[in-house]
């Protein structure tokens, strides 16, 4: 018979039984002894391990993209991701936590390129030739292959040092492009189209090059024709193998959504982000032409008509804008931002020459732009002021700042607006919602690329159907530029716009918490401090509010 010791013996070797079975062994055991010992510092290390890691080997200035080179980094990504994983950033400080998202963001990044973008095997863009000049923002737009000849970077005549790696790193280029002609594998119609269309324009500055080696350096003049001699041979090897492509260029609305969520952390879906341009697109044009309505009696805004006019009034908006900045309490201007902004003009274009886009807008009147190069800020700042976490002191990969960079710029032109910085000049009011207008029909292209709605000339059409009195140019660098980089980067021509209506939102809930007390001065600064990460992280860090991270993650 069983008495009631018997079953307490039955009932403890079962227990046993169970907890044997649930123990943790092997890594499981190992994360769950992590949870509670997980220290910032070990984040800081794998963070800096990381970004060795992701960079391709490098083989006489040739980054390797080969297809067993990226089989290999896929699988060391798989270990750093789990390495990550071990790492529980719960019991941290909010500051702490959000570089643990934007290492995780960084990851995810790799991990899509070889799930989905494939820009080595898919994208006859990635395999640019050199820039001739720089960008305005933390990293170049887009994916770039590594160790990529920057012009702007050298001053001639060159210095010893400078030659030997200007000499390298332009011998490599041929050598490169071969390797690019094994990787390239997968057809993407026009995405081969754009590659074709950039090494006509690099044929060029190549061109331009050997000229100008010939006057300072003869002995580089050669591997410069070399250079060029190549980007020509490959570009022909695109055409041949262009004629009979049909395949799509867009990553899908799904792949779309993954990207803004896992790498990006931008809390809108493709869905939420259509919404959001079409309202944006509606609203500045209706307000454009209330605004014009307003300003009927007043003289309509003439294009300058001389280089002198234009220096003297693009010097005038330099000095006024930053008067503004200081006078009205719009944030904290240290002194190495002074001249940051004179040194950014656009230079200028005679009348008989056709104007693009932004010449229009510039020659119109310098001041809404103005706004717009703070992009310049973002720069001095990091470079002066570097964030005090090693994670943020560097641009983040894969353009995971383009919200927060293109979104304060644009945000800028109509915050300044509404805070009284053209009240003197209420014809230039409508300039600042044509440039809205602009962007966000640019943005109309990114979304419908990518859901494979558009393709590349009807994203170029709409764009510029709807960008205000034809200034946008049907065959000018503006929009071209624009929608390669879209259909290169899923998301940056939506983070304008997109990014612009995230800060807003940002005002209102700090206004919300902060009531009266709300200081715009104390904001922006805030702001700025936290660094060139994504908006969800410093909306998170500025207010303590969690919602749009646990939606990301």
């Amino acid at each position: 018979m069983w008495n009631g010791n018997n079953f307490r013996k039955l009932f403890f070797f079962i227990l046993v039984l169970v907890l044997l079975h649930c123990s943790p062994k092997g890594e499981d055991k190992q994360r769950i002894s992590s949870i509670g010992n997980s220290k910032y510092e070990d984040l800081v290390t794998l963070f800096k391990e990381w970004r060795e890691f992701q960079k391709p080997s490098v083989k006489d200035g040739v980054p390797d993209y080969t297809v067993a080179a990226m089989k290999e980094q896929k699988v060391g990504l798989n270990e750093f991701q789990s390495r990550l994983n071990a790492i529980n950033p719960s019991s941290w400080p909010i500051s702490h936590q959000v570089d643990y998202h934007i290492v995780r963001a960084e990851m995810n990044g790799l991990d899509f390129d070889h799930r989905v973008l494939r820009p080595w095997s898919r994208n006859p863009c990635f395999y640019v030739a050199l820039y001739p000049s720089p960008t305005d923002v933390p990293a170049r737009e887009g994916p770039e292959r590594y160790a990529t000849l920057r012009l702007w970077e050298y001053e001639f005549p060159l210095s010893d040092k400078d030659l030997f790696e200007f000499q390298k790193k332009l011998q490599a280029i041929p050598k490169i492009l071969e390797q690019a002609k094994n990787n390239l594998t997968e057809e993407a119609k026009d995405l081969w189209f754009l590659g074709i269309r950039m090494k006509k324009n690099e044929s060029i500055v190549l061109g331009k090059l050997v000229k100008r080696l010939a006057e300072f350096h003869p002995e580089l003049a050669r591997d410069a024709e070399q250079a060029k001699t190549a980007v020509d041979s490959f570009r022909k090897w695109l055409e041949e193998k262009y004629e009979d492509m049909t395949a799509p260029s867009g990553i899908g609305i799904k792949n779309f959504n993954w990207y803004m969520k896992n790498v990006h952390l931008v809390p809108y879906t493709w869905e939420d982000q259509l919404t959001i341009i079409q309202r944006e697109l509606d609203r500045s044009l209706a307000h454009m032409m209330l605004t014009k309505r307003s300003n009927r009696r007043l003289p309509i805004l003439k294009p300058v008509e001389s280089k002198e006019e234009y220096q003297r009034r693009f010097n005038e908006a330099v000095d006024y804008f930053m008067e503004f900045l200081r006078e009205e309490e719009i944030m904290t201007v240290p002194d190495y931002l002074n001249d940051t902004l004179r040194r950014k003009n656009i230079g200028f274009i005679a009348s008989g020459k056709s104007r693009d886009f932004f010449t229009q807008v510039e020659y119109r009147d310098s001041f809404p732009m103005r706004c717009h190069g703070t992009h310049w800020f973002d720069l001095a700042r990091m470079q002066n002021e570097p964030h005090s976490s090693p994670i943020r002191q560097v641009p983040l990969l894969y353009n995971i700042w383009d919200s927060r960079a293109e979104g304060l710029a644009t945000g800028m032109e109509e915050m300044m607006m509404h805070a009284g910085y053209l009240d003197e000049r209420p014809r230039v009011k409508e300039l600042v919602y044509i440039l809205l207008a602009n962007r966000a029909a640019r943005a109309m292209g990114d979304l419908k690329m990518h859901s494979n709605e558009f393709t590349l000339k009807d994203a170029i059409n709409f764009a510029v159907q709807w960008t205000p009195h034809g200034w946008l140019l049907e065959e000018g660098n503006t929009v071209w530029f624009d929608e390669q980089l879209y259909l290169n980067q899923p998301g940056y021509g939506t983070s304008y716009v997109v990014g612009k209506v995230h800060i807003e939102k940002l005002i209102a809930d700090r206004f919300n918490q902060l009531g009266e007390k709300f200081s715009f001065k104390q904001f922006m600064d805030d702001f700025h401090a936290a660094g060139m990460i994504p908006l969800s992280l410093i909306r998170w860090e500025m207010t303590g509010l969690n919602d749009e991270i646990k939606k990301l993650w």
